[in-house]
Parts: C-alpha cells; structure tokens; sequence
C-alpha cells in the first residue's frame, strides 16, 4: 500500500499583471507550448508540468511566484540565446554545488512580470 499523501506537482501558478505580455515571453522568448487561454489565465506545458499564468482575483495573491528553476541541458548556450531576445538576468551562470563527478550551474532572470525564474543545468565533469 502506498502511503504518500501527495503523488506529484500537476500544476504552478504565477501571477502577472499584463496576461498578453506574460503569454508573449512564455511562449515566445522561452518557447514553452501553450496549452489554451482565458480571458484571465493561460497555460503552458513544460515536461508535464502545467504552468497556469493568471490575473490575481483579489489583492492578495498578487505577489511575486516562487521561484521556478527551469532544466537546460546547456545553461551558456539557453543563457546566450535570452540574452539576445532581452530576457533581463541578474547574474551569469555560476556553479552553486559539486557532487561527486557532476556540477550543478544556476543563473537567476526575471520574466516581465517581476518573477525571478532561475536557469539550471547539471554538468558532468572529469
């Protein structure tokens, strides 16, 4: 018998101020695949995981999301190519831990939303 109470993360929210702009970036500048739209809401996939940008209904929940830390398989190259579509970044990529034979390298940027995401990326070194 399976005794865990919470199977997976099926969905994330981050909040936005201006839907058509938050839809542009996530599906223009980081080429995520959108699924549908509201008037309110738009959700996009990413590896089975469904983001869901919304308008905030009340006060409240409009604050930033929590940080979202996107897989890349070559954090310079991802990093290079939203540079050059004016993805704003807050530092360069970095590595933040070894373990063993693998590095993991990280890089913080905000969407137009005022969301800081965060590239990562493991590396296996010699």
């Amino acid at each position: 018998m399976d005794t865990r109470l919470i199977e997976s993360v099926g969905q994330i929210s981050i909040p936005v101020h201006d839907l058509s702009r938050a839809i542009n970036f996530y599906k223009e500048t980081l080429a995520l695949s959108l699924l549908f739209q509201t008037d309110r809401m738009a959700f996009f996939t990413c590896d089975g995981l469904r983001i869901m940008l919304s308008l905030p209904e009340k006060e409240q929940f409009a604050h930033a999301s929590s940080v979202i830390y996107f897989q890349v398989s070559h954090i310079q190259d991802t990093y290079d190519q939203l540079l050059s579509k004016d993805v704003t970044f807050i530092d360069e990529p970095h590595v933040v831990t070894k373990m063993g034979s693998s590095e993991t390298w990280m890089v913080f940027f905000h969407d137009t939303e005022g969301n800081t995401h965060a590239l990562m990326s493991e590396v296996e070194v010699d």
